[in-house]
């Protein structure tokens, strides 16, 4: 958890840097006026905002509002719209950018013009989260087992010579399966915490980008679209890291500095767009960086949705064992994909 927003907070630090060289590809074409842009940025940073806390903040509820409870097929559906969303979000609007900026025509030829680089860095990226995913989930596993004291022959010996065999046994064998029963939710619950640090952090990168992106923007017309995209884009983007933070049980002070985390993070990145504007445009190095950072992002949502939001849920023996749950997950993931592809008409 901590690692996670000081990665975050040392890139929103170190990104000004990195972008912050000499431009060499103009865009003189596009319509800049900086005073009626800077009306735009400053109601997208309110927009956004206020989105991005309700998005979060709805699954969170759950503990409030029965109806978003973790056990409650509302609570399924609203998952299954949200990771439709994070799945478009990485396949339709994070890696498109990152190609578009690592094939830029202001790069060099060589390597950039050489090899698919967006593709590559995004297939590490899945698979590096996918080793993460493993590691923790064994390191958790074997952290349980050695916290569990070794039974007791002598007890156990004891018990027998007091009550029936039969019974001593069968009272040994349900304790061991309540055992197992325990242990394996503790493990399932550390693995959907692990899950929940590793979505936040691939959303945070991308949504700093998105914010320096706005913010470096001079132009109305490029701004005034983004707005109302950006805010939907946060809502239901929100709305899907909110359902993993539910179910992941942090306390209330992780929680809240999750949440607000991803609700300050784009228009942090807004602010810092704005600083850097005079240096930010068409930069190399400013396209490299985003289709690098953007390029890890997608990987990251992309195995996100697929295995640990979709997978996990689609294949449980609580969906497989209604019809009902099961059509209404998919219709919900279909729409929430649907929008959120849509939207990429915009930003």
């Amino acid at each position: 958890m901590n690692k996670v927003i000081a990665f975050s907070l040392l890139f929103l630090f170190l990104l000004p840097i990195l972008v912050s060289c000499e431009c060499t590809c103009d865009e003189d074409s596009e319509d800049r006026n900086k005073t009626e842009a800077l009306k735009y940025k400053l109601v997208a940073v309110a927009s956004i905002l206020i989105a991005g806390g309700i998005g979060v903040s709805i699954p969170i509820l759950g503990k409030i509002i029965p109806a978003f409870h973790p056990e409650n097929n509302v609570f399924f559906l609203i998952k299954a719209f949200a990771a439709g969303v994070i799945l478009a979000t990485g396949f339709v609007h994070i890696l498109p950018d990152a190609l578009e900026s690592l094939s830029s025509p202001c790069l060099p030829e060589n390597p950039w013009g050489d090899f698919p680089f967006a593709g590559l860095i995004a297939m590490i990226s899945a698979i590096g989260t996918m080793m993460v995913d493993l590691l923790a989930t064994s390191f958790y596993r074997k952290s349980y087992m050695t916290q569990q004291k070794p039974v007791n022959s002598d007890e156990e010996k004891e018990g027998g010579h007091v009550h029936v065999h039969t019974h001593s046994t069968h009272g040994h064998a349900h304790g061991s399966v309540m055992l197992s029963s325990a242990g394996s939710e503790a493990l399932d619950l550390s693995r959907r915490q692990v899950i929940s640090q590793v979505l936040e952090l691939g959303i945070l990168v991308h949504s700093v980008i998105i914010g320096v992106s706005l913010g470096a923007s001079e132009s109305p017309k490029t701004i005034k679209p983004l707005v109302a995209a950006l805010t939907f884009h946060q809502l239901f983007e929100g709305m899907g890291l909110g359902g993993c933070i539910s179910e992941a049980r942090f306390k209330v002070k992780k929680t809240a500095i999750m949440a607000i985390c991803f609700s300050l993070t784009t228009p942090v990145g807004i602010a810092i767009g704005f600083g850097i504007s005079t240096v930010y445009h068409a930069s190399p190095t400013a396209l490299i960086v985003e289709g690098i950072f953007n390029s890890a992002a997608a990987g990251i949502l992309i195995y996100m949705a697929l295995v640990d939001l979709l997978a996990a849920d689609f294949m449980s023996t609580r969906m497989q064992h209604s019809p009902k749950l099961l059509i209404g997950a998919n219709v919900f993931v279909l729409l929430g994909a649907g929008c959120m592809s849509l939207l990429a008409k915009w930003a």
